[in-house]
């Protein structure tokens, strides 16, 4: 097991175009930028959107969805022996569904209770993005905040609308939204894809060579602030930063980790301390071996 290592590394310019999920998400940052530069902030924002979009039909949609997706990871258990009863999947998957919903994962957790002894939750900002599918007018699609609780099972799953926060998740002036449209566009190259970790040591170089070798962030990306260390079961964890923005990395050997995320952006709640303890609680299992639970 690797000890605790740091490293930073640095390529160049970033390469702003690999790091962009397309021209949708380039225009939906200037579509954020004339709004908040026209209402005047984040308090402007939201009294904009609450005036021009009093329909909500399509991004809701797109949270029945989220919804859906969550249910069937926690249904792979039932139908596929071997595998946990819950599913097998980490906060990377969560990032990965949000995502393409359209949004960003503001924060998440895990307490005490529930079906399984443990409820998870998490807290999603829709509507950055609209959907693949359709022409959905802007003023119909205003960006909205949810929340999920799970714990095992798909009958676990529920979702609630919530008030978005109010400020910037670090405290700056200015528009949650575009900061979460810009954190969402910032991502890395290929984030969020399932693949092995396999054949590469769990050391702060090991995990520079694996995020470049499988073209994970772009030949000319800056991968700074890396720190990592073990998380039990042979599996290693890092926090790091992508071009400054903080990632995720979970480096595990096992024939079944193909099936997981390695790799996602960090919540929005966690950007700004970027650590591996948070690093170590995001790449934690979720779902639960009934064998294993007696």
């Amino acid at each position: 097991m690797a000890a605790d290592v740091t490293e930073a590394r640095s390529d160049g310019r970033p390469h702003a175009e690999q790091r962009r999920r397309g021209a949708l998400v380039r225009g939906l940052l200037f579509v954020l930028t004339a709004l908040v530069a026209g209402a005047g902030g984040v308090g402007g924002t939201l009294a904009y959107q609450r005036v021009t979009a009093e329909d909500t039909a399509a991004v809701d949609a797109q949270a029945d969805r989220l919804a859906e997706d969550l249910r069937a990871d926690l249904n792979v258990g039932f139908y596929s022996p071997g595998q946990t009863y819950g599913g097998q999947f980490t906060e990377g998957t969560l990032v990965a569904q949000t995502e393409a919903h359209g949004g960003v994962l503001l924060s998440s957790g895990t307490t005490p209770g529930g079906p399984g002894g443990r409820t998870h939750t998490m807290t999603v900002m829709l509507g950055l993005v609209p959907p693949e599918t359709g022409t959905v007018d802007a003023h119909a699609y205003p960006v909205r905040c949810y929340r999920y609780t799970f714990a095992v099972g798909t009958y676990s799953v529920k979702k609630a609308a919530v008030d978005c926060p109010a400020v910037r998740s670090d405290g700056r002036p200015g528009s949650l939204v575009a900061q979460m449209g810009a954190l969402l566009a910032q991502q890395s190259t290929g984030a969020s894809r399932r693949m092995a970790t396999a054949g590469y040591p769990h050391t702060a170089r090991g995990a520079v060579d694996f995020l470049r070798d499988k073209r994970l962030v772009a030949a000319q990306d800056t991968v700074s602030e890396v720190s990592g260390g073990p998380a039990g079961g042979g599996v290693d964890v890092f926090a790091l930063r992508v071009d400054g923005t903080c990632h995720y990395l979970r480096m595990d050997s096992s024939s079944t980790a193909s099936r997981l995320v390695p790799l996602w952006l960090a919540p929005a709640d966690e950007q700004g301390t970027c650590d591996m303890s948070q690093a170590r609680a995001a790449s934690a299992l979720y779902g639960i071996d009934p064998a294993k639970a007696g």
